[in-house]
């Protein structure tokens, strides 16, 4: 059986020796790029490769027309999978200590490359530590594998196609951020604050219980279909920053029986390069 929205730790551990499972720590820090690394090499879970949200889980940068975190090369990621020993019949699992913000990216990113076998660790590398499980350090390696990417496309939006449904009643924008940040009292990352006009604030933390796990899907459920009223998963776009924590966003569609939306990458990071486009602040209306 093929895990493909989430995993418990209990599980994956009977799995640590499985050869076609694959587990990819995720962990970063928007203030500290480096920080993520040196806490996989101090303690990770067995058997881990580690992934770079700059490095390997993103393109490089276009000043003024990308947002802060664009998509990689298809074949680039798709060589950089083979090389930790992901290929058609592997079960990946991603983790991280934030709530799974980073290691939604990769659960989507191999989504949109074709690879439906890949789960987040509900709760993560804190409920990990907490019920006492192995960890190791060090670097790891895997046997190298044949990762063969089959593009889907249309789980990507352009601004372009953002801003064709802006006001849209037929369409939901769900924005990820922090209620503030949406409202455009505060923008500690971005120089224009505010968001995309229509756009429905859904801040992703709110997927997560106190304990840092998932809602349960009935709960995320009912989430979802007060935000999207009359409007299929289908028409559905996420976004956020710079499209990394609105894939959080369609994980918890998905792991709730909604799935289809679809990803704005370069999310408001990429909206403001260009001053034409609108900006709203304040709740929506």
């Amino acid at each position: 059986m093929a895990y493909t929205t989430l995993v418990d730790p209990e599980t994956l551990q009977t799995h640590l020796d499985d050869p076609d499972w694959v587990v990819v720590d995720c962990r970063f820090s928007l203030n500290d790029p480096a920080y993520g690394r040196q806490a996989y090499l101090e303690a990770h879970i067995p058997g881990a490769v580690y992934a770079h949200l700059d490095a390997d889980l993103s393109g490089p940068v276009v000043p003024g027309q990308t947002g802060r975190h664009p998509l990689p090369d298809p074949d680039q990621l798709a060589q950089k999978l083979g090389a930790w020993g992901i290929d058609a019949r592997t079960q990946v699992v991603a983790y991280d200590d934030a709530g799974g913000a980073f290691a939604a990216r990769l659960w989507w990113l191999l989504g949109w490359l074709g690879h439906e076998a890949v789960a987040v660790l509900d709760g993560g590398w804190p409920r990990w530590v907490q019920e006492g499980r192995p960890v190791r350090k060090g670097v790891e390696r895997r046997t190298a594998r044949t990762f063969k990417p089959q593009v889907r496309s249309e789980w990507v939006v352009t601004a372009e196609e953002v801003m064709q449904r802006l006001q849209d009643p037929a369409w939901r924008l769900l924005d990820a951020r922090a209620p503030e940040r949406y409202r455009g009292e505060q923008e500690p990352i971005d120089p224009v604050a505010g968001h995309i006009p229509g756009a429905v604030n859904a801040p992703f933390t709110e997927n997560l219980t106190s304990e840092g796990t998932f809602r349960p899907p009935a709960a995320l459920r009912q989430r979802f279909m007060a935000l999207l009223g009359n409007v299929p998963p289908e028409r559905v776009i996420c976004y956020c920053g710079s499209g990394v924590t609105a894939a959080h966003n369609l994980l918890a569609l998905a792991h709730a029986g909604l799935p289809g939306a679809r990803l704005y990458v370069g999310s408001w990071s990429e909206w403001i390069t260009d001053p034409q486009r609108p900006v709203a602040r304040g709740p929506r209306p």
